[in-house]
């Protein structure tokens, strides 16, 4: 009997959905969740789906570099990296896999269109930006991708954040971040320009290398708007992004040595280019009641590999290359009354992708593919007494490779006056199988070859919650469990002797099931607390699914001095014990990697109205967290800076 290892076949790449029109508003309030409507946002105590928003001071407060780092603190979210900054990182909601998880940046699908993923290593935050992530099947909104959940990273306006604002720091591993940010609006004319740059010596990513992986990060953006009139507003955004990366390999030569399986130390590298735009309109008519926005967007991601497969540093080994073109039509009609509320969204998405693998070798298929995709939809909310949720939307999806799809979203929500607000909601999901699980073609003893016969992945989950305010608002605790199913699961099957691997669809079910608590308080101007503590239990065949630890939890405390001039900020995460794939040559299949505390502690001090230097130390407790096996995190580091606002 031939023996089969069973992995998700976007792991062995890294070893339209919908067009969402987002409002480009002056501010946007707290508590409103821009991502959760495809239109004007929904306030989060009027929202069924699970739903967290880190605004821009805790991304000051916890001093965050990477945009990945602040997703480690939200309840069913689960972070991997294979080493230090600038190396693979991926990210999971409630168990689903790495490449379920939608990423837009501004209302910009990011995802890589060729590599399935949207790279978290190469997004650097800006400290006024804000993070949103909704939780559970959001595909009837959001098509493809959407099975675990959306994440939303929402740079601010020139109205939200005016001025110019810059910060500079350095610290271990001769690790270096400057930023610099202008933004206004005059005359109708929004503006914000923003630039980072981030580089670091690195370290040794793997228990016996010596090797310091090193990495080089460029963000350039720019957001504009234009107000033509009260009712009709011009937008723009455009984003760069560079990251040079070192990168090891894991020895998969034929025939096998010791090391097989393992990481080690080589010559390897990967420079990554991407370019983000988007322009549209919106147009308010009857009094602001009925939303109208059209907007039209590309992407344009290119990748190269350098010194792979044993080949000399600096020689080109592997690439491809992918980009996207989206249209979309949305609107959002207001009526009914005010004790019985009614919204009827409906939107049109139009979107085609192109993809190509330039690899040098000769033995890939460079040929370029195309697809394309048709989305429809109709969402139907209503708000009874500002106390009552309830919402349905449904989405048809015509595709130009797959069958057509249908995906739905059901929540509710009742708001009692003392406080406590049962929430609930149900929908699905569909992932359909990317450029390389079709078509790619690796050549060597480990070839790895597509399957055009793939179908697309699907999955249907619910959520029950309790939320309740405590202290007139002051604080809030919240608790949930959710459920979930995936099947046609695409996976990667390798057979011995030579290990040549094909995805597949998976003819069992995957089940994700677990409880998500997080308690939030804001006692006046001096204390933010946030506590986040995810239970997951994630299975397929009896078997726990890899990189996705059954306990996370994450401790935030900030304190600020009455007086604004000093603050300090202290994290604490914990990643239970996990299973990953084991592809040595020594021990089961899977493996389980151990459990691990992070801390992290930060201050600043405020000199004046201008300038405020700040510092903290990362991984304080000096651990080296396996967070993908063989491969080793960063250990103690410090880091001191100095920002500037005008």
């Amino acid at each position: 009997m031939k023996t089969l290892i069973r992995i998700p076949s976007t792991l062995c790449l890294a070893i339209f959905g919908a067009l969402p029109a987002f409002a480009q508003s002056d501010s946007v309030p707290e508590n409103v969740v821009i991502t959760a409507s495809r239109l004007g946002g929904v306030r989060s105590d009027l929202l069924g789906s699970s739903a967290t928003v880190l605004q821009p001071v805790d991304l000051e407060d916890r001093q965050i570099v990477v945009v990945s780092d602040a997703l480690r603190d939200i309840p069913g979210v689960a972070v991997s990296s294979t080493g230090p900054i600038g190396q693979f990182t991926q990210v999971r909601i409630r168990g689903a896999e790495a490449n379920h998880t939608l990423v837009f940046i501004d209302g910009i699908k990011a995802t890589d269109p060729f590599f399935g993923e949207f790279l978290f290593e190469s997004l650097i935050t800006d400290d006024v930006a804000r993070v949103e992530v909704l939780r559970g099947e959001q595909s009837a909104l959001y098509g493809s991708d959407a099975i675990g959940g959306v994440v939303h990273y929402i740079t601010a306006t020139g109205a939200e954040a005016p001025g110019f604002r810059a910060h500079a720091e350095g610290g271990s591993f001769g690790s270096a971040l400057a930023t610099a940010r202008f933004a206004g609006m005059e005359n109708g004319f929004d503006y914000a320009l923003s630039g980072a740059y981030q580089r670091t010596d690195g370290v040794p990513d793997n228990p016996s290398g010596t090797r310091r992986l090193g990495s080089e990060n460029t963000n350039l953006s720019g957001k504009f708007s234009y107000a033509l009139s009260d009712n009709f507003r011009l937008n723009a955004i455009a984003r760069y992004v560079m990251l040079n990366v070192d990168a090891n390999e894991q020895d998969f030569n034929f025939p096998p040595a010791p090391t097989f399986g393992f990481e080690v130390d080589s010559n390897g590298s990967y420079k990554n280019h991407t370019f983000y735009g988007l322009v549209g309109a919106e147009y308010d008519a009857l009094d602001g009641r009925f939303k109208n926005a059209l907007t039209f967007q590309g992407l344009n991601a290119n990748r190269d590999g350098y010194g792979l497969s044993g080949a000399p540093a600096g020689m080109r080994t592997s690439g491809d290359e992918g980009s996207r073109l989206r249209a979309s039509y949305v609107g959002a009609l207001d009526f009914g009354s005010t004790d019985f509320a009614q919204k009827l969204t409906a939107a049109v998405d139009w979107e085609r992708e192109y993809y190509r693998n330039t690899d040098p070798s000769g033995f890939a298929d460079t040929s370029q593919r195309h697809s394309d995709n048709y989305g429809f939809v109709g969402d139907y909310d209503v708000v009874i007494e500002d106390r009552v949720s309830l919402g349905a939307a449904v989405r048809y999806d015509k595709n130009y490779r797959f069958e057509d799809a249908v995906t739905y979203r059901v929540q509710a929500s009742y708001r009692f006056d003392f406080g406590l607000r049962p929430h609930a909601a149900a929908g699905s999901g569909i992932k359909n199988p990317g450029i390389y699980e079709l078509y790619g073609f690796t050549p060597g003893p480990g070839s790895f070859i597509g399957n055009p016969n793939l179908k697309p992945e699907k999955s249907d989950g619910w959520e029950v919650g309790l939320e309740q305010t405590l202290f007139d608002g002051m604080a809030r605790a919240n608790v949930t469990y959710f459920n979930s199913t995936l099947r046609d699961e695409i996976f990667t099957v390798f057979l011995p002797p030579t290990f040549a691997a094909s995805p597949q669809n998976a003819t069992t079910n995957s089940t994700r099931e677990g409880v998500e608590a997080s308690v939030s308080a804001r006692l006046g101007q001096q204390w933010r607390l946030d506590l986040a503590y995810t239970y997951l239990h994630a299975v397929e065949n009896a078997q726990q699914e890899v990189r996705r630890a059954p306990n996370i939890a994450s401790l935030n405390l900030a304190w600020r001095e009455p007086q604004d001039r000093f603050g300090a900020n202290l994290t604490v995460r914990y990643n239970g014990s996990q299973m990953d794939n084991n592809f040595t040559l020594a021990g089961p299949p899977h493996v389980k990697l151990p459990s691990f505390t992070l801390v992290n502690l930060g201050a600043d001090y405020r000199l004046n109205d201008t300038f405020q230097l700040y510092g903290r130390v990362d991984n304080l407790l000096d651990k080296k967290p396996e967070e993908v096996y063989t491969f080793r995190g960063i250990g103690r580091a410090f880091y001191a800076g100095i920002r500037a606002g005008f």
